[in-house]
């Protein structure tokens, strides 16, 4: 047994060791935090002049500069971290390096273009990337395609969206929907229906599961949505039948205006609020993403 003398003793002659450790820790703890930022630091951000030095090698440089931009993506977005500075700089170099590389431009647009946490909130630069594209590949329609959504979804710019859509509808190869989108959006905005179609057009002609299941995401917060404004006028009628808003779906399904309860496409039923609107049922996994979604335009 150790005297309460001992053990006074054994305390004053660790203090010191455990002061060290935790003066170690303080210093350790930024040092660790700043190798990781100068990792993401660590790239020749000057395409033309990286370009220059590797000379015949340019396009294998480009291919490896892809990869870590896609790699640089992954992780940021796994992690859901908003701040993707370095994606930009990355992009930059690979088509300087390469200015034929297809995919750098295409999912290269959608990665900046999305907002945080599913991308970088930088549809402008996203823009700029895809003229580069159009410039050194001028007959490659699908990047009309991208540009079209960028201004339509990102930057609700429905007039240059519609101009996007006709211009590359004349490309060879282009599908006449093209010349249709360009049309619909230039007489009507952005509609629900034409989002539908839009983000139905990215999910079937993408091979690439990210940009799949977003677009997946973007398809079933429309589908509620219209579900909702379809109940909001069921709630209306209702109103006007007995005096008062629905306070649930029960008493919807009671008034004979419902032949059941409206799920959204996650399964969960709709719930409603003081007012009597519809809106998404807050266990539903959908509600986290349309939150997602709404905080910015």
């Amino acid at each position: 047994m150790i005297s309460g003398a001992s053990r006074v003793l054994l305390f004053a002659a660790l203090l010191p060791g455990f002061a060290g450790v935790w003066r170690l820790q303080k210093t350790i703890d930024p040092e660790r935090a700043a190798m990781y930022q100068e990792q993401d630091d660590l790239v020749l951000r000057s395409g033309p002049l990286l370009k220059a030095m590797s000379l015949e090698y340019a396009p294998l440089i480009a291919d490896l500069y892809w990869t870590r931009a896609v790699q640089y993506y992954g992780n940021k977005h796994a992690s859901e971290q908003t701040n993707i500075e370095l994606l930009w700089p990355l992009l930059d170099v690979t088509t300087s390096l390469d200015p034929h590389l297809i995919v750098a431009y295409r999912f290269g647009s959608m990665f900046l273009s999305q907002q945080p946490p599913s991308g970088a909130g930088k549809p402008e630069l996203a823009v700029q990337l895809l003229q580069r594209g159009i410039g050194a590949n001028p007959e490659y329609w699908r990047f009309y395609e991208d540009l079209g959504f960028v201004y339509y979804f990102e930057l609700k710019d429905y007039h240059k969206a519609a101009e996007a859509f006709l211009e590359g509808s004349k490309k060879p190869g282009a599908l006449i929907w093209m010349k249709t989108f360009a049309a619909r959006i230039s007489e009507k905005g952005e509609t629900l229906e034409t989002s539908v179609m839009l983000w139905s057009e990215i999910y079937n002609s993408t091979s690439d599961p990210t940009i799949k299941q977003n677009a997946k995401i973007h398809l079933q917060l429309l589908h509620a949505q219209a579900d909702c404004t379809e109940l909001n006028q069921l709630a209306s009628e209702y109103e006007k039948r007995n005096g008062r808003h629905p306070r649930n779906m029960r008493e919807m399904i009671n008034a004979g205006l419902l032949p059941g309860p409206a799920v959204d496409p996650a399964g969960y039923a709709y719930s409603f609020d003081a007012e009597g609107k519809a809106h998404i049922n807050a266990a539903s996994p959908l509600f986290k993403e349309q939150a997602r979604n709404q905080k910015t335009p």
